[in-house]
């Protein structure tokens, strides 16, 4: 213990010297200013690297080492969550990250197959302080003891286990197992699919994943960042800090709801309506809404010009409409084309008009008579409001409101009413992936962003010549009193004298210090490195559209759990996901082992599954606390007030619970329950949470209350039953569903 309290010591020495060290490298960068294009580029590079070393430091202080391995070679090796080294020549390792290779047997190793260990040690902190030892003798042939043998490898396990819950998921570096270890390792290249029942913590594995690759291919995902897609803004909250503990914040968590930039969903719809939605339909129905925008004359349309009157008729502008379609380009970057053609059209007309000769019909006009009458034409405010009448600049957003508004011309008349709003209604996460195929759709068109560049620019450098002015004023006021040919006056020279505006105003252009995650949030069409998805089985047909566009060379890892689908919407089979996109090249893999609920608890939940689907086979539990679940019924009118006792008796001493109960009983049980924290986004380290089955999805708590279990789907009770890592009670006023029933 003396001996490991040492290393620790020397270990946060050398820490808190690279974090001074950082610093002041990050300071010292930002204040060099303006300097040339190279300097300030290398400047940018030094501050996100040291910037995110800083961030990694702090992170992880406090939680550094957690294991040491012994050869049999005689050599030992600390593992934690960064790696270190010495300042010698060699760089030789002080602590190896746990990603690295040599750090692997710490995972694998068994008295079967030792890897060449002799002995694997956990050891415990509280801080930078040393608690506890664990030590796994590996070479059955080694004598030596330490008195801080494990006989069975388990206790380190077990206590993270049965560990009080904090309201945050904690990192499972410490106690990955070997099933694990393979699935956080594996190759990075296309689609891996991990599919585990609850508590297997598939999580976890892929949150330890997406921190493995960033650690193997980190010139590659540090520049393209990584993508965490959680199913609601609790979930993301609970699994924040996982990541940042294990020495890794260049990550975006996000839920799909989320990932159109400039769009915040806070509106709920109802399950028929996200189900339609999210149905492959509304890709088909979006497409015919912007061909109806691209209108034809009915039956035509008079622009008044030079005193005359043209007309466009259905037959000139049907033709326009055509040629343009043909170049397949989204409605917006095409609509130039469009003018072109419209401006052409008016333009023959006009020439027929006035040059053609009475007596043997030739056009008496140059083409430089030609270019004129299309340039009076293009001055022409009538031309230009029937060429937006005829094909509109459009915005998703104003695209898919007005779709939502009006649906019965694209949709069914059931499929209409469910999915019918007002324009002004604020939007749901159901709507993100129809307003990103709508942006798809559109496209931009790119002259605008060039003119609104070009404006900037030109706003930039007239304010550069106005300081650069102020500047020459200024000097000239300074030495008006000196004497003509004075040298002083003539060897002075001001930034008027040595830059112009246009390079003045390059110098003062904002940098950009954000992360490649914070610049991706703010850009749709951001190609992400790789993209990890939870509870993927409840994702819609037209979330994965918006996904896949996010992921050009389709490196995802995807968990989730086919038993658990609740969502109308959710495709749940995962070659119903993955084929439309990258056929069977796809990996699955299996996690099988339930570390988190009770064998009691799961035997409960597993036999109401197994009332719908008889051949159905949870993970195995990998322990039991001996305390069975208990079921009451009560009174309707006295529902209320039995949710407060049990809230009493099943409050832990420390840790977790949480209620789970119907969206419509949460204001009456909220009343009772003071100090409860509910809502979108509950704050989950408060002691009593009230969450919906579908908010606890992935969540985890000591103690669960299920409240009218009766009002749920199959998935849904699964789901709620399956929360608890000690104890679960349920409530009911009505009949219980099958499976409970029989218990």
């Amino acid at each position: 213990m003396r001996r490991e309290q040492e290393f620790i010591d020397d270990l946060y020495v050398r820490v808190d010297r690279l974090r001074g060290a950082t610093e002041t490298a990050v300071e010292d960068a930002l204040a060099q200013g303006s300097t040339p294009m190279q300097a300030r580029l290398e400047r940018d590079i030094t501050v996100a690297e040291r910037s995110g070393l800083l961030a990694a430091l702090n992170a992880v202080d406090g939680s550094l080492c957690f294991g040491r391995i012994d050869t049999s070679s005689g050599t030992a090796h600390h593992i934690g969550r960064l790696g270190l080294r010495a300042d010698d020549a060699e760089r030789t390792p002080v602590l190896v990250d746990w990603r690295a290779p040599v750090a692997r047997p710490f995972y694998l190793a068994t008295g079967h197959t030792p890897m060449g260990l002799r002995r694997r040690r956990h050891i415990g902190t509280d801080g930078r302080r040393v608690t506890e030892l664990h030590d796994e003798i590996l070479d059955l042939a080694d004598t030596e003891r330490t008195g801080h043998e494990d006989p069975t490898g388990d206790a380190v396990l077990l206590s993270a286990l049965n560990s009080a819950r904090t309201g945050r998921m904690s990192d499972i570096v410490q106690t990955i197992q070997a099933d694990q270890d393979r699935i956080i390792r594996a190759p990075h290249r296309g689609v891996l699919v991990v599919e585990g029942g609850p508590g297997t913590g598939k999580t976890a594995v892929a949150l330890h994943r997406a921190a493995y690759l960033l650690y193997e291919h980190r010139e590659l995902l540090a520049r393209r960042a990584v993508l965490i897609v959680g199913p609601n803004p609790a979930f993301l909250g609970y699994i924040g800090e996982v990541l940042p503990a294990l020495g890794e914040t260049g990550v975006l968590l996000a839920t799909v709801g989320e990932l159109f930039p400039g769009v915040r969903a806070t509106a709920v719809d109802g399950p028929r309506a996200a189900a339609v939605k999210g149905g492959l339909a509304m890709a088909e129905a979006l497409a015919r809404a912007v061909a109806d925008r691209q209108a034809l004359p009915d039956p035509v349309l008079t622009i008044a010009h030079d005193r005359e009157v043209l007309l466009l008729d259905d037959g000139l502008v049907r033709v326009a409409r055509e040629r343009t379609r043909a170049a397949k380009l989204p409605h917006n970057a095409a609509r130039e084309h469009f003018e072109g053609y419209i401006l052409n059209t008016l333009t023959d007309m006009v020439a027929e008009r006035i040059g053609t000769d009475p007596f043997d019909g030739t056009n008496l006009l140059d083409p430089s008579d030609l270019t004129q009458i299309r340039d009076e034409l293009a001055d022409n405010p009538e031309v230009w409001s029937a060429i937006d009448r005829l094909w509109p600049v459009l915005t998703p957003q104003r695209l898919v409101a007005d779709f939502l508004a009006a649906p019965e011309d694209h949709l069914s008349a059931e499929d209409a009413d469910a999915v019918r709003r007002p324009v002004t209604r604020a939007w749901t996460p159901a709507d993100v992936p129809l307003l990103d195929e709508a942006a798809e759709l559109l496209g931009e068109d790119d002259r605008v962003v060039r003119a609104r560049a070009e404006r900037e620019r030109a706003a930039q450098v007239s304010y550069a010549q106005g300081v650069l002015d102020m500047s020459y004023a200024s000097r000239t006021y300074e030495f008006e009193d000196k004497e003509e040919g004075d040298p002083e006056s003539s060897e002075v020279l001001s930034a008027h004298d040595i830059i112009d505006a246009e390079r003045f105003a390059e110098r003062q252009e904002e940098d950009d210090h954000r992360s490649a995650a914070e610049r991706a949030a703010a850009d749709r069409t951001w190609a992400f490195g790789h993209i990890v998805v939870d509870e993927a089985q409840e994702l819609s047909p037209m979330a994965w559209r918006l996904l896949m566009r996010r992921s050009p060379t389709r490196a995802m890892t995807l968990v989730g759990d086919p038993a658990q689908t609740a969502e109308e919407g959710g495709v749940g089979s995962w070659s119903d996901i993955l084929e439309p996109y990258v056929g069977d090249r796809w990996e699955h893999t299996r996690l099988g082992v339930n570390y988190r609920t009770p064998a009691e608890i799961m035997d409960l939940a597993a036999a109401v599954v197994r009332a719908q689907d008889p051949a159905f086979e949870p993970p195995e539990s990998v322990r039991s606390t001996g305390e069975r679940p208990w079921i009451r019924r009560v009174a309707s009118g006295e529902l209320s007030g039995a949710v407060g006792k049990a809230v009493a008796e099943l409050t832990p001493s420390e840790g977790r619970l949480a209620v789970i109960a119907p969206r419509g009983l949460h204001r009456s049980l909220a009343a009772r329950l003071p100090g409860v924290t509910a809502g979108a986004e509950p704050d989950l380290t408060h002691t009593v949470v009230l969450l919906d089955p579908r908010q606890a999805k992935g969540l985890e708590f000591d103690a669960v209350l299920v409240v009218e279990p009766g009002h749920y789907g199959t998935s849904d009770l699964y789901v709620a039953l399956t929360r608890a890592t000690q104890r679960l009670g349920i409530l009911h006023t009505g009949d219980l569903p099958a499976g409970l029933s029989t218990t």
